[in-house]
């Protein structure tokens, strides 16, 4: 048997911080003892300087294979998924070929994720065009939900849907049980915007903001709520941006419908009035807005209205970012952010007093509850998986390219000063990185 304890003075649990020792059997927690009561067949893990936190759940990936694997792949995102604390990721259907709106598709992804992750993965199925007829389907083949677009998406392949495709597609969805995961802004907004841009400086920070207003959010979510109305289905917004959108947002959870609503780091740790002009590695969709929204959506999450923080993880080549030429309008948008976003987190929470709990609770067990692993992802509980990472919350550290560990090591994050250093990552009862390196081979495998 395969038993081992993981020993430290702080144990991030869902009920509070404690002195403990982890046990565990075969990969799965069996206990939560005294570090006395550890049986002698246990291999022991001590951590005394260290706190251990349940593994980050990231739901918002994009690993882009197969059919992209330049961009990324399996192999790159979970080594930096390993690096930065999380032991599981959900991959999104687009930017791979094909996109996983068919069980085919979905197939072809397992076969590429075969034998290269480090890391445990679940893939998200997609919504897009009328391709109604999989949506039963791809639930039964095993994914825990679906993406949309209700705006063009950035790739051709994977289309957005406009309102009479999410009413056509809404009562399958609804029937699965599982949550639709949406971009939410409206191309109305942002057709209006754009003519007001014509003869825009597009190296201008301040006019990409411009360019994708909070209106084109508003419009979307409002749209969102009505329809999880009518229908009944689950509806999980996606990296919500726009904090004007809150009141209805909580509005919509005190109705009791099944709304809810994430927010990635790069929304919680930078500014628009931060950015500077030309700087594209800052790009992404929705944008970064102000240091008010800023600390309204702080407060959503404290509130509860925000449920989870996840990254969007969403690399490219280097030349797809244009950093040559600094131009807003052709850059892709994407923020590439896996192996740092604990960090990044903490050292913003920590700077608002907030708990390691809390910590967990954003991006570990609500994060899984959305993906349906909320049995075995997401907390150190008896049961669960023995998902861990073993953080120093309170040593200081400067984000450097080597230590990103995804294909393309660029990142607004870089030259960042960032509290929080994950020293080891275990997926189920396993070190995949430790010290600064990783496992010598993959072990993660689709949950």
């Amino acid at each position: 048997m395969n038993r081992r304890a993981f020993l430290s003075q702080r144990v991030v649990t869902p009920e509070g911080v404690r002195a403990a020792a982890i046990l565990a059997d075969d990969g799965r927690i069996t206990g939560i003892v005294d570090a006395k009561a550890v049986p002698a067949e246990h291999t022991i893990y001590r951590f005394d300087d260290a706190c251990i936190l349940p593994g980050v759940v990231d739901t918002h990936v994009h690993i882009n294979e197969p059919g992209r694997t330049e961009w990324e792949g399996f192999a790159t995102a979970t080594q930096a998924a390993a690096a930065g604390g999380v032991t599981t990721l959900v991959d999104m259907p687009l930017n791979c070929l094909p996109e996983t709106t068919t069980v085919a598709a979905l197939e072809a992804k397992r076969r590429a994720a075969a034998g290269q992750c480090w890391v445990d993965w679940k893939p998200w199925g997609g919504v897009a065009g009328d391709n109604q007829p999989h949506i039963a389907p791809l639930a039964a083949a095993g994914v825990p939900g679906y993406k949309c677009f209700l705006v063009y998406p950035g790739c051709d392949g994977f289309s957005m849907v406009d309102e009479a495709q999410l009413r056509a597609a809404l009562p399958h969805v609804a029937r699965t049980g599982l949550p639709l995961l949406v971009h939410a802004e409206l191309a109305g907004p942002l057709e209006a915007a754009a003519k007001h841009l014509e003869q825009a400086d597009w190296r201008r920070y301040a006019n990409y903001l411009a360019s994708r207003p909070d209106e084109a959010e508003l419009e979307a979510i409002a749209l969102m709520i009505r329809l999880c109305r009518e229908y009944g289905a689950r509806v999980h917004i996606v990296h919500l941006a726009a904090a004007q959108a809150l009141p209805m947002l909580q509005q919509a959870r005190a109705e009791g419908l099944p709304v809810t609503v994430e927010t990635c780091p790069h929304y919680l740790y930078f500014a628009a009035e931060e950015i500077p002009d030309g700087a594209t590695h800052f790009k992404c969709a929705p944008p970064v807005r102000s240091k008010a929204n800023q600390e309204q959506l702080w407060q959503g999450l404290r509130d509860g209205v925000i449920d989870m923080v996840v990254t969007d993880h969403s690399p490219c080549p280097p030349e797809m970012k244009r950093m040559d030429e600094g131009s807003f309008q052709t850059a892709w948008g994407g923020i590439a952010s896996l192996s740092v976003g604990l960090a990044v987190m903490w050292t913003a929470m920590r700077a608002r007093n907030w708990s390691l709990v809390d910590l967990a609770r954003v991006m570990a067990e609500n994060p899984a509850r959305l993906a349906g692993l909320e049995q075995r992802k997401g907390r150190i509980a008896v049961g669960c998986d023995a998902d861990l990472v073993v953080l120093h919350p309170e040593q200081e550290w400067t984000v450097t390219p080597q230590e990103l560990y995804f294909r393309h090591r660029i990142s607004p994050y870089v030259g960042e000063r960032l509290s929080g250093r994950v020293a080891a990552t275990f997926v189920r009862g396993q070190q995949v990185f430790a010290q600064g390196q990783l496992a010598s081979g993959p072990m993660g495998r689709e949950c």
